[in-house]
């Protein structure tokens, strides 16, 4: 897919989370337990955002790196931690999805509905098999990725 393409996925994405903060902040803050003026003042907005700067570079990856010829690497794994669980989700996704790769992310199996909502909310926007999500407990979940 070429790099315009890419970007305007990532952007698409970005909008989707825009459309609905309220759904994910309030999903972030039962989930983890942080104050909702967090959740709905930093760490949503943020998310939009940093889909809205890989977007931006989705077509300029070969501009960042003259002389190299910049491709996708093919299958990302990511496993998201707990604490900050849509940002640290979107810090992995939006450098991988706009580069081109394919991802299979693995949220913590203690904050997994922000995450679980917004793949949800993705739905069938990205091409078939480009975001995949393992759900599971402990090292035999994530230890293959």
């Amino acid at each position: 897919m070429s790099g315009g393409d890419r970007a305007r996925y990532v952007f698409r994405l970005a909008r989707l989370i825009q459309e609905r903060p309220r759904e994910l902040a309030c999903l972030e803050t039962m989930d983890g337990g942080k104050p909702i003026r967090e959740s709905r003042d930093v760490d949503v907005p943020l998310a939009a955002q940093w889909f809205f700067y890989h977007a931006g570079w989705a077509d300029k990856l070969h501009l960042a790196f003259p002389g190299s010829k910049v491709e996708a690497k093919g299958v990302i794994g990511q496993i998201i931690p707990w604490n900050f669980p849509i940002l640290m989700a979107v810090w992995k996704l939006a450098p991988a999805l706009a580069a081109g790769n394919a991802v299979v992310l693995k949220p913590a199996e203690q904050t997994p509905a922000s995450i679980l909502y917004l793949l949800e909310v993705i739905g069938d926007l990205l091409p078939a098999g480009v975001l995949n999500v393992v759900n599971g407990f402990g090292v035999e979940t994530g230890k293959p990725l």
